[in-house]
């Protein structure tokens, strides 16, 4: 069976995915970029945002990990875009005409909305449904690949609670927010079922991966 991974997710030292409040011009809130600048250093990253050059070594090595084998991903509706984004029907997310998942790519959402097809092979498919259910139906769209839970951290947090995620790579970022959205809450006790290894890299980061015990 495939597995069901989390790539790249970056927190700060207390725990939160994204800042307050996500906006149009703010998509992580009073976080701003500072979760992510570790990714848009290295060489990877830089080329996801299709610019050149960028650091090589340990954060580079874990951001290459964030395709390989994955055949569709699942993210929350926040992840796509701002606070009423299903009222504007030109909303096709944050990535421009050719998004960097390359995969069907399920929104977790109340609001109905037709399948919208972008370039590179990335079609954003709508759905109300329940972890388990939404997990069933983006392992029958990937074809025996891995499924990537994109985020943001509320929707992780619940598939974590429901036991459904097999890897989790976890990026400490040495910032504090104080507020925002917190990806460990009401999780207590969830290392137990994983093997947990740390590895910390030169730009201040820590990479943090849960691996499910027997995957």
């Amino acid at each position: 069976m495939s597995l069901t991974r989390v790539q790249n997710f970056s927190i700060s030292l207390d725990g939160f995915g994204t800042g307050v409040p996500q906006s149009l011009e703010a998509p992580f809130g009073h976080a701003g970029e500072r979760l992510h600048e570790w990714l848009f250093a290295n060489r990877w990253g830089r080329e996801m945002i299709g610019q050149t050059g960028g650091t090589r070594g340990i954060d580079d090595a874990f951001s290459q990990q964030f395709d390989a084998g994955i055949g569709a991903e699942i993210m929350g509706a926040g992840k796509f875009g701002p606070p009423g984004w299903h009222e504007d029907p030109e909303w096709k997310g944050w990535w421009g005409p050719n998004p960097p998942f390359h995969t069907p790519t399920f929104i977790l959402t109340h609001h109905s909305h037709a399948s919208i097809e972008m370039e590179g092979g990335t079609t954003f498919h709508f759905i109300d449904a329940p972890p388990a259910e939404a997990l069933e139906t983006a392992r029958a769209a990937a074809d025996g690949q891995d499924v990537r839970l994109g985020g943001g951290p509320t929707m992780i947090r619940d598939f974590l609670a429901a036991g459904l995620v097999d890897h989790l790579h976890v990026v400490v970022v040495p910032i504090l927010l104080g507020r925002g959205e917190r990806l460990w809450d009401g999780l207590e006790g969830v290392e137990k079922d994983y093997h947990v290894e740390a590895v910390s890299s030169p730009s201040g980061v820590t990479h943090v991966t849960f691996t499910r015990t027997g995957v």
